[in-house]
C-alpha cells in the first residue's frame, strides 16, 4: 500500500498537533502539508517538532498553495477558512476531511457545490463512540415517544466558539430522525422567562462552556417514572484526530460524494 499524502490545516492548533501524532502513528499516512493563519508565530517552524513527535522536514506555511502534492486535505477551522481551502481542494483533485462546525446553510450549500466532484467525509465528531451513541439515540428515539421529554446536553471548553456544538445537533438530529420528524420544527435551543408548559415532542438543549473540557455530551429521554440517558465524554482530543485519520485512509478509495463518520464505520 502506498502511504496516504495529508495536508492538515491548523496544524500549530491544539487539534492540528494532535492530527500531525495521529498521522505520525499511522504506518500508510504522511504528513506533506501543514498550514496555520498568516502572522502566527509558529510559521516557518518543523510541524513534527510542534507537535511533539520527530521531525518532519514539512514547515508550517501561510499559504496553502505553497504545500506539495496531497491526496487529502483535513481541515478543522472555521466555516470561512474551509470554504476557501474547499476551493484549493477540487482544483487540485483532493479528497477533504472536513470536521469544522457552525457553517450557516448558505455556507453549506457553497461547500457541497464547491466539492461536488469530490470524495469528502463531513462530520460533526470523529469519535467511534460518539457514533454509536448517534445510532443508540435514532434507535432509542423509535421507541421511546412523545411521551419520553427528549434533552440533549452538552459541555465545551471556554474556548469554543459556536452553540450548540455540532456534535449536539447531530444528536438531535438524530433523535428527530429516529422520530420521523425535523430537527428545525422541533428544536428549543434556549429557554429564558416565562416559557410555559414543555410543548409535547420538543427537543430540548443545554449548553455549558467552561475550562478546558474535552467535550461531554448526553442524550436523555424523561418520563413521569423512568430516565434513559446515552452519555459520551471524551478525556482526549486524539479520539477525535485518529478518527479523522481513519476517515482519511476510508475516503481515499470512494467516489465522490459527500460522506461521514456513520459511512466511515459502516453504520449505516
Amino acid at each position: 500500500m502506498s502511504e496516504l499524502r495529508v495536508i492538515i490545516v491548523g496544524a500549530s492548533g491544539r487539534m492540528g498537533r494532535m492530527l500531525v501524532r495521529a498521522l505520525t502513528e499511522s504506518s500508510h499516512s504522511l504528513v506533506v502539508g501543514a498550514t496555520e493563519r498568516s502572522g502566527s508565530e509558529f510559521i516557518g517552524c518543523d510541524v513534527g517538532d510542534l507537535a511533539g513527535v520527530e521531525t518532519l522536514g514539512v514547515s508550517l506555511a501561510d499559504n496553502i498553495r505553497t504545500c506539495a502534492e496531497a491526496d487529502v486535505l483535513i481541515d478543522f477551522s472555521t466555516p470561512t477558512a474551509t470554504l476557501a481551502h474547499a476551493v484549493f481542494a477540487a482544483e487540485r483533485n483532493m479528497c477533504m476531511v472536513i470536521g469544522t462546525t457552525g457553517f450557516e446553510p448558505d455556507q453549506l450549500q457553497q461547500l457541497q457545490d464547491t466539492l461536488s466532484g469530490s470524495s469528502v467525509v463531513m462530520a460533526a465528531n470523529y469519535s467511534v463512540g460518539v457514533n454509536l451513541a448517534l445510532n443508540l439515540i435514532r434507535q432509542s428515539a423509535a421507541v421511546l415517544d412523545e411521551n419520553y421529554d427528549a434533552e440533549i446536553f452538552e459541555l465545551h471548553h471556554k474556548h469554543k466558539v459556536d452553540a450548540p456544538s455540532g456534535t449536539a445537533l447531530a444528536m438531535g438530529h438524530a433523535l428527530a430522525k429516529g422520530r420521523g420528524v425535523k430537527l428545525d420544527d422541533v428544536a428549543v435551543l434556549s429557554r429564558e422567562g416565562i416559557t410555559g408548559a414543555r410543548e409535547a415532542g420538543s427537543i430540548g438543549f443545554s449548553v455549558v462552556r467552561g475550562g478546558n473540557i474535552v467535550g461531554e455530551h448526553k442524550a436523555m429521554f424523561i418520563a413521569d417514572e423512568e430516565r434513559i440517558e446515552i452519555n459520551h465524554i471524551a478525556s482526549d482530543r486524539m479520539v477525535f484526530a485518529r478518527g479523522a485519520v481513519r476517515a482519511a485512509n476510508w475516503l481515499i478509495n470512494q467516489p465522490a460524494g459527500f460522506y461521514d463518520m456513520q459511512d466511515v464505520l459502516g453504520l449505516k
